[in-house]
């Protein structure tokens, strides 16, 4: 084979440190963009941040239109979790967590930072009341072992007779044992504690009221033995089988329903709140919807003089170091302007597209995906992807992530299109004015906005009703 010599020309991108730095930057939220600061300010010795009241020079950002706190009111739409335990999740439960938010305690004194203790796991909660039992040593082991397989919402995931086969055969641990400790965990606090199915947990909470509580005793009976029935809202079988009325089967139901199917998820939510931090402000300047930054989340960086000094006075060898330092400084502090240039030009060219969602809220919201904002800023899908994820716009309607603003459409007879949020918080509204003896079913709930003009199969208002957690016609029917 003769050997030669050919020149090809080909192109190929190249990701520079500069432009993954700004990928990187462009993804995290901004309680994570404040940790990865946190990180190069503590490496880097020529990047420093700007104190509050201090002049110095740093990222230009566009200023926004108030700098003040909103005064409107804080939502964040989310889905709230169903209920577990035992399979029976359906069933409506208005049970609040008795873990309350302590108040101030009205000292006037600022200067001191208030440090809240450290609340107890479910755990720990449990095996600091069984240390305070007169239990023998064996009891206390068997007691914790059972606590240990006890999940967050409060229930023992695993069968006395599977617990007893991982045991060692040398422990001679007879199942009477595992009952009796189990009974032990069942009587702490809270109520429900250590149940293996939600008819059991419901069973525990009841035998912990007064036994002169109203309707008590049909209350048990329905938990222990009708229990799906009230989940199915099958009152006439319900009333059948109780043999009484309908004011008194509502007034069990509303006994049942006031029970905490999770007893252990109070537990479970403290210490992991959610900090949402916005970075973009929107609000009616002169009739328009205007974005702004949040100039509270925007970090304010330099070039540290001190260092910059001594760089300028030595250009040999042993300044190489700071040398690429100083580049590194630069190109974050140019690359996290970048950043928020990039969200703000986002922000606004959603505002302007969603207009109607801010003058008459969800059911204006007009169908929008990702390359139409891509195209219409000429930049990529991915960029905006990443610039709508975990980035958060405070309105006068509450606080949203900026990827809510985007869904697909559904077609209309107009041959125009309608939001899938926009048919959402239709379905909301027509279940919440419906009558609660004749509740609307996913047909209906067709033929009416059918009868608007918007063409939605029944199978798409299911799925769009579920995703808004409405039970349906049958489980959502009342006394």
């Amino acid at each position: 084979m003769k050997q030669s010599l050919q020149l090809k020309f080909t192109q190929h991108l190249a990701l520079t440190p500069q432009l993954q730095q700004s990928i990187r930057l462009l993804q995290l939220s901004t309680v994570e963009l404040v940790q990865e600061l946190d990180a190069m300010l503590q490496t880097n010795p020529l990047l420093e941040r700007v104190e509050q009241g201090e002049d110095g020079s740093h990222a230009h950002v566009p200023p926004p239109v108030n700098a003040q706190e909103s005064t409107v009111p804080v939502e964040v739409p989310a889905s709230e979790d169903e209920f577990g335990g035992g399979g029976e999740d359906y069933i409506e439960f208005s049970g609040s967590s008795r873990w309350e938010e302590n108040s101030g305690s009205g000292d006037d004194d600022g200067d001191y930072m208030f440090q809240e203790a450290e609340a107890p796991s479910l755990r720990d909660h449990l095996l600091s009341q069984l240390k305070l039992m007169p239990l023998s040593e064996r009891d206390q082991t068997l007691a914790a072992l059972l606590v240990d397989t006890i999940n967050e919402d409060g229930y023992l995931e695993h069968s006395l007779e599977d617990i007893a086969a991982t045991l060692p055969p040398e422990l001679e641990i007879e199942p009477v044992e595992l009952h009796t400790a189990l009974q032990l965990i069942q009587h702490l606090d809270p109520a429900g504690i250590g149940a293996r199915n939600l008819s059991e947990c419901l069973l525990l909470q009841l035998h912990t009221m007064p036994q002169d509580t109203p309707h008590i005793d049909l209350a048990l009976e329905v938990v222990a033995h009708h229990l799906p029935l009230l989940a199915a809202r099958d009152y006439v079988r319900l009333k059948r089988a109780l043999h009484c009325d309908d004011a008194t089967l509502r007034a069990v139901q509303q006994l049942i329903t006031q029970l905490n199917p999770r007893p252990g998820a109070d537990f479970t939510l403290i210490g992991h709140d959610h900090y949402i931090q916005h970075e973009i402000v929107v609000r009616k300047i002169k009739g328009a919807w205007v974005a702004s930054l949040n100039n509270e989340v925007v970090p304010k960086l330099r070039i540290n003089r001190l260092y910059a000094d001594i760089l300028k006075r030595n250009r040999d060898s042993s300044g190489q170091y700071l040398m690429g330092q100083m580049q590194e400084a630069k190109w974050l502090i140019k690359n996290i302007e970048q950043r928020f240039s990039t969200i703000l030009r986002v922000s606004q060219a959603i505002v302007e597209r969603q207009r109607n969602f801010f003058e008459h809220g969800e059911v204006a919201m007009r169908p929008l995906v990702l390359r139409e904002i891509a195209d219409a800023l000429e930049l990529h899908e991915s960029t905006i992807s990443r610039v709508t994820t975990r980035k958060y716009m405070l309105t006068p309607r509450g606080v949203y992530e900026l990827k809510y603003f985007f869904g697909s459409h559904v077609a209309t007879e107009s041959g125009g299109a309608c939001s899938a949020t926009a048919i959402r918080a239709l379905i909301k509204q027509m279940v919440s004015e419906e009558n609660a003896k004749k509740p609307l079913s996913d047909n209906q709930i067709t033929e009416v906005l059918g009868q608007q003009g918007i063409v939605v199969a029944r199978r798409t208002i299911a799925k769009y009703r579920e995703s808004l957690q409405i039970p349906a016609a049958s489980q959502r029917k009342s006394l």
